[in-house]
């Protein structure tokens, strides 16, 4: 899986780079201030969806300090970054479990579930790239509590 994660990065750059600063043929650049992203002045938590923008991707800036907190169990119908800016973080993308620290980038392919959380100690910050022009997410149980209960 890995290797698969890998090749579809090496696809898609191109396309995401093309989305981000080409629309119709003509290069055109986009400033997005703080205020017209974040929801906090100090710490990086925010959003903006690309179709405000006339650009592809959508991005959401994700903090927390609570060790064992972060997005619950969803799936996307579209490919999404997840960039370690700051921090450890517990992945889990389909069946694949990986801790990921500061500058690691992972890829969560389309419609295969995915969760995160801190692993602590101190602050997580991750910039999560989804590339579609609107966030669309369908939460779901979560599949190792539900592993865990038919186990029992």
């Amino acid at each position: 899986m890995p290797e698969l994660i890998a090749n579809r990065l090496k696809i898609r750059k191109k396309e995401i780079m093309k989305d981000m600063f080409c629309h119709s043929g003509e290069e055109t650049s986009v400033v997005l201030h703080r205020d017209d992203w974040a929801s906090h002045d100090q710490i990086w938590r925010g959003s903006f969806e690309g179709r405000k923008i006339g650009t592809g991707i959508t991005v959401i800036f994700f903090s927390t300090d609570e060790i064992g907190k972060g997005p619950r169990w969803h799936v996307h119908p579209y490919d999404e970054v997840f960039i370690v800016r700051k921090g450890r973080a517990f992945f889990t993308i389909g069946d694949q479990m990986v801790q990921a620290s500061e500058g690691d980038i992972l890829l969560g392919p389309a419609n295969i579930p995915h969760k995160f959380h801190n692993l602590g100690p101190g602050r997580l910050e991750t910039t999560d790239i989804h590339l579609s022009d609107r966030w669309i997410q369908s939460d779901l149980e979560d599949g190792a509590l539900q592993s865990r209960e038919k186990n029992k």
